[in-house]
């Protein structure tokens, strides 16, 4: 079994930055690809972004050049380093996993930024 949990999520106001982290446990033998998902009420849950065990990253557009991920393997740890947060980034954020093409969910955090 794996768990991943999150921290660093609050409130900031616009412009402010947040940082969140995520550190997954359990049975892994290695990640492939780690990420940041979030899900605004009433909509769908979207990838933020990702990074691979290689180190190989994607991006949503409309976070690009104000979100940075990155990854400690020997730790199983993921960080979002979030810049110039604007009211449109406030949702629920979510850790997740790829583990052999299983995918693990954390239980997420709330990112809320004021206008």
């Amino acid at each position: 079994q794996v768990q991943l949990v999150e921290s660093g999520g609050g409130l900031v106001q616009a412009g402010g930055s947040l940082r969140l982290s995520c550190a997954a446990s359990g049975s892994i033998v290695s990640i492939n690809a780690m990420g940041w998902y979030r899900q605004a009420p009433g909509k769908e849950r979207e990838l933020v972004a990702r990074i691979t065990s290689f180190g190989s990253t994607n991006y949503a557009d409309s976070v690009k050049g104000r979100f940075a991920i990155s990854r400690d393997n020997a730790k199983n740890a993921v960080d979002l380093q979030m810049n110039n947060l604007k009211p449109e980034d406030t949702a629920g954020y979510y850790c997740a996993a790829d583990l052999d093409s299983n995918w693990y969910w954390g239980q997420g955090t709330q990112v809320t930024v004021s206008s």
